[in-house]
């Protein structure tokens, strides 16, 4: 129920803020480079609490860089993101709370006013191995390059601004590795059982959306689709983010955020009367803190 009402919560923020309008950048520069540095520490601590509580720690750190070109009817947009995280509960020990690598590319060349033709990169993976947990037990479900996702074709966009863009493309490939030998001998990821990778061939739709809600307070979307042409069009994997920065001053936020992963090749391990299945399970994860954040 919590996950759902923060989901609600943020579409209803996009729709009202779907309407204002960025205003234009000093065209007279070629290169736009920003980012930002992010450390999210959150924090909890119960003695002789009648209501009841675990202690906790949480540390969060994301890294986030764009670098934008704009030359004649010439763009070339592209976005880093690194993000890792740990958490620790009494009883549990350390565990990772968020791990991701996103590289974003897309070339582009004016057609019209805010239509361009288009070729999109995008790659996912990353830095360690990923567990499902049951108790004192754990099970594999991830590692580095286990998976890795590579989506690259060419398509058509419509840029609002370097903030507002959706890019379709509708003859685009899709590579997915499965490096791990115990992930790929069992067919993790959609790939056959032994091997390291998969080929798809399909439509992709990426939009990115960002805007200020009000003085200090910014609201980022991310969308991600892909259709198989190949096999079952109908199992669209879609992966949508939601993130909340709110400025405190200059070097204090706070932020919040939300992943939504649904990926028919994913098998999340389910424990049924002691027996591990597999099933295809809607992804999500949840973040909020508050912590320390440079900006250039």
């Amino acid at each position: 129920m919590k996950q759902t009402l923060f989901t609600l919560s943020f579409i209803c923020f996009y729709l009202a803020a779907f309407s204002q309008v960025t205003p234009p950048k000093d065209t007279t520069k070629h290169w736009t480079i920003h980012g930002q540095n992010t450390l999210l520490i959150s924090q909890s601590s119960f003695s002789n609490w009648s209501a009841g509580g675990v202690n906790s720690v949480a540390a969060n750190l994301v890294l986030d860089y764009d670098f934008n070109y704009k030359k004649d009817k010439w763009s070339w947009d592209n976005k880093a993101i690194a993000g890792y995280g740990i958490s620790k509960q009494n009883g549990t020990g350390w565990r990772k709370n968020d791990d991701r690598i996103i590289l974003n590319s897309l070339l582009g060349y004016q057609a019209a006013k805010y239509w361009l033709y288009t070729f999109y990169a995008n790659f996912q993976s990353q830095f360690t191995k990923g567990y499902a947990y049951n108790g004192d037990q754990r099970t594999l479900i991830s590692a580095p390059f286990a998976p890795a996702y590579l989506t690259l074709g060419p398509g058509f966009a419509y840029k609002r601004s370097d903030n507002f863009r959706v890019n379709l493309s509708p003859l685009a490939a899709r590579f997915t590795f499965v490096q791990n030998d115990s992930l790929s001998s069992i067919g993790s990821f959609g790939v056959d059982p032994g091997k390291k990778s998969l080929f798809e061939f399909g439509a992709s739709l990426d939009a990115y959306y960002k805007v200020n809600l009000f003085e200090n307070i910014a609201f980022e979307n991310i969308l991600k689709l892909y259709s198989n042409y190949l096999k079952k069009p109908q199992d669209v994997y879609m992966d949508y983010t939601a993130n909340l920065f709110m400025k405190v001053n200059k070097f204090v936020t706070v932020n919040g955020g939300i992943e939504l992963i649904s990926d028919p090749k994913a098998k999340i391990p389910v424990q049924s009367n002691g027996v591990t299945e597999y099933h295809s399970l809607l992804q999500v994860k949840q973040i909020f803190g508050a912590g320390l954040i440079y900006k250039f």
